[in-house]
């Protein structure tokens, strides 16, 4: 038994060690357009910011990966959940949707938030800038509220 133990821990690491060699494909940083969603907003910097820190990096072209990103396969799981960030919502193409898709994503972003769904535990966790304080909270709901209202103009 001691022998099979010995064995499957060293197959364990052999296996570990070995997926550090492949690559995972990062999305690339891309320049910020007319498009994203601050700038196409104009917002103001202090919602801008809270936005950044808790939604750009699994909700943008601006992802920023974290040091432990290079170890696999922590970065397989994490480029899987940017990418699929990405295709829920993408704020950095935001202003090349149409009004009714905008209205629609703003509302889920909206419920998102107050129902403590983002950012993910997980994500906060290790990001603690990212945290949504109840006053986070309040500000990006009325700001996004106001989008709404100015959507429907």
């Amino acid at each position: 038994m001691k022998k099979w133990l010995k064995l499957s821990l060293w197959i364990v690491l052999i296996v570990l060690v070995g997926i550090q060699f492949v690559p995972v494909q990062r999305d690339e940083i891309e320049p910020v357009t007319n498009a994203d969603f601050i700038e196409h907003y104009e917002s103001p910097i202090v919602i801008g910011n809270i936005i950044r820190a808790s939604c750009y990096d699994c909700h943008s072209n601006q992802s920023k990966y974290p040091w432990y990103s290079n170890v696999q396969p922590i970065g397989w799981l994490l480029q899987n959940h940017i990418s699929e960030g990405k295709s829920e919502l993408n704020l950095s193409e935001f202003g090349n949707l149409s009004n009714r898709m905008k209205r629609m994503k703003i509302n889920s972003i909206i419920s998102q938030i107050a129902d403590d769904k983002m950012p993910l535990p997980s994500y906060v966790l290790m990001h603690s800038d990212a945290k949504l304080d109840s006053l986070k909270k309040a500000h990006l709901v009325s700001y996004f509220d106001s989008i709404l209202v100015d959507i429907d103009r």
